[in-house]
């Protein structure tokens, strides 16, 4: 059964409320940022570190992505900067990595820690489409989205429980919601790494930030329909795991473009 949440855990729920750039939602964050991004470096390195292998050095693809990465990383500090949140520009350490896995996904942890699997790539074969992923799942990052989920977690497996002490131990309960809010292994740990609500929201923020970029946000529409046509076959990709529905994404994404296009014009005349 699970335990019920306490007045000390109500509290955490009161005063951990932050909001999301660009959309201003609010949501909960009981974890601060410098923990999320020593837990998220730690994973990050060992999942490096255990897929070695299959880490590309160097090559066309990993060019692509660290290009267009870089331009889309900037577009994220100057936008943080210009409207009064350069205190988050701190928390990112970007680094992008290429990993050969015919899996189709992406993702991107707290701190800027990003893997992009090869399997997307044919899918995402140049540097406009690949906007489109990087500037998605980088909006995961900027929006908290992770600690936003492991919150969920945490609350709801644990209760009450201090947080403090539940995080200082390091269990790898803790790291497995920690890689499951980010996407990495959710299979095998049974949980959903997004929400609908946190997939649409990033397929917004994703959208301005690829036109901050200077990428024309347009192109997402034939990005996500490939993707659809990809989600036909005999398994769906990992990065679909809780998106809306093709229909449901794309009729978002059309109404959602005359806003992005305002930050692609803007970026087209600097």
């Amino acid at each position: 059964m699970k335990r019920m949440i306490t007045a000390a855990a109500l509290a955490l729920f009161i005063f951990s409320c932050s909001r999301v750039p660009i959309t201003g939602r609010k949501q909960i964050n009981l974890i601060s940022s410098s923990e999320m991004n020593s837990m998220s470096l730690t994973s990050y390195n060992q999942f490096l570190t255990e897929n070695k292998k299959n880490v590309l050095t160097s090559g066309p693809e990993v060019d692509m992505v660290k290009r267009v990465g870089a331009r889309i990383a900037k577009a994220v500090e100057g936008y943080l900067n210009a409207n009064n949140m350069s205190s988050m520009v701190k928390q990112f350490n970007w680094e992008f990595n290429v990993v050969r896995d015919n899996t189709v996904n992406a993702w991107c942890m707290a701190g800027g820690k990003v893997v992009v699997y090869t399997g997307i790539l044919s899918i995402a074969p140049d540097d406009a489409s690949l906007a489109v992923v990087l500037g998605h799942e980088i909006a995961h990052a900027v929006a908290q989205h992770g600690s936003e989920r492991m919150s969920q977690e945490l609350i709801q497996q644990y209760g009450g429980q201090a947080l403090s002490s539940l995080l200082s131990t390091k269990s790898n309960a803790v790291q497995n919601i920690l890689l499951s809010a980010y996407g990495v292994g959710s299979q095998v740990f049974g949980i959903l790494p997004y929400s609908r609500l946190h997939e649409s929201e990033a397929d917004k923020l994703g959208l301005v930030f690829m036109a901050m970029a200077g990428y024309n946000p347009e192109v997402a529409l034939d990005f996500w329909t490939r993707m659809a046509s990809a989600s036909n076959g005999a398994s769906t990709p990992a990065i679909l795991s809780t998106h809306p529905s093709d229909d449901t994404r794309i009729k978002q994404i059309q109404a959602f473009l005359p806003e992005a296009l305002k930050y692609y014009s803007s970026s087209s005349n600097n």
